[in-house]
């Protein structure tokens, strides 16, 4: 899931936006591998669960859900500032919210306590870092709805990392190299503090059962299957439909471990590098009086706009109606009609022109 910083695809605008945090630059893959370390990482990642199924949906949708990330890499209807108006026009599901309760089953004595902690907030920090605090909250209920769903790992390290080292991964900081980044002290606390909060027990009525969500900016093709639950912040909330969506399928139990799966840094170095190249592009710069940029086989002078017209101001070119002439030029025609009369008395009917004393 990509609500923050992940995207491949969308303009200078669109990445702006989506990527909301002003993320220091460096190369820290060595501070991934001493977060994995003291966490006690693992490099064994859990398979698809088995437990997908018995859920009650569709043999097409069960088919489409490795494939149903909210990052850019997936296959998108429409991206770019018309998507909210397309976002805005998916009706919210009919019905009440389902009512999910508390996780809990992580004490925070437990060893693998600080490894899903540490998971949980990379998720909230990566994906909603600054977003207001219910956006964070409700990415936190997303992994754990997951994490109760047979579809998905049982794990919150399992959910968070899900195809990381895949051609689609669900959370795209875990494949697109935002990991190398190093975290901001204020926005990482914020974080870790609603991680915290969520193992406790804490939930968020607003999202309810909620397994999916994507940016705004955005209109993943997933978008039309699901049930459209909420907006908060710059997300939308999504469940799955029908019983599949229902609290008596959210039954599954916590595995009893966690980890982070080895990574692949070289991929990471390389998706960091694409998307660094793709921010720095640097926008075409549009001069007043044009409305396409500059071009060497322009021939005129640099002050010089060439006739052309900068529709982008929102004046048009206007030639005045022949009938509606102004009360001065109106005046002059007058005049001279006057003169035309006068001359026309002082000639004979034969066309030659009176002269004096005859």
């Amino acid at each position: 899931m990509n609500a923050v910083a992940i995207s491949q695809q969308p303009g200078p605008v669109a990445q702006g936006a989506r990527r909301g945090l002003a993320f220091r630059k460096g190369t820290a893959a060595f501070l991934v591998l001493a977060l994995m370390a003291a966490a006690g990482a693992s490099s064994v990642y859990p398979g698809p669960t088995p437990g997908l199924a018995k859920v009650p949906m569709t043999e097409t949708l069960r088919m489409q859900i490795p494939t149903m990330s909210t990052g850019t890499h997936q296959q998108l209807v429409v991206s770019g500032e018309s998507a909210q108006a397309r976002n805005a026009n998916i009706p919210v599901v009919a019905g009440a919210l389902a009512e999910i309760g508390g996780f809990t089953e992580i004490s925070p004595k437990s060893a693998q306590y600080g490894t899903a902690l540490r998971c949980l907030t990379q998720a909230i920090y990566y994906e909603a870092a600054n977003e207001p605090e219910l956006g964070k909250r409700a990415v936190a209920q997303v992994v754990l709805n997951r994490l109760r769903h047979p579809a998905y790992p049982n794990s919150v390290c399992g959910v968070v990392y899900e195809g990381a080292n895949a051609r689609v991964c669900q959370f795209s900081f875990t494949c697109d190299g935002s990991l190398l980044r190093p975290p901001m002290a204020r926005q990482w606390q914020d974080s870790h503090r609603v991680a915290q909060a969520a193992l406790a027990g804490r939930v968020l009525p607003e999202v309810g059962s909620a397994t999916h969500y994507h940016a705004d900016y955005v209109v993943p093709r997933w978008a039309f299957t699901l049930g459209k639950l909420e907006k908060i912040g710059a997300h939308i909330f999504y469940r799955f439909p029908g019983r599949a969506g229902s609290v008596a399928v959210f039954s599954d139990r916590w595995s009893g471990s966690e980890g982070i799966p080895a990574l692949d840094f070289a991929r990471l170095r390389r998706n960091l590098e694409a998307d660094d190249a793709l921010l720095a592009t640097p926008e075409i710069e549009y001069v007043r009086g044009l409305t396409v940029a500059p071009d060497v086989t322009d021939r005129h002078a640099p002050i010089d706009v060439g006739g052309r017209l900068d529709t982008t101001t929102g004046w048009r070119l206007n030639i005045a109606d022949p009938v509606q002439l102004s009360a001065g030029y109106r005046s002059t025609v007058t005049g001279q009609a006057a003169s035309a009369s006068a001359l026309a008395g002082q000639v004979d009917p034969t066309g030659q022109p009176e002269i004096a004393g005859n």
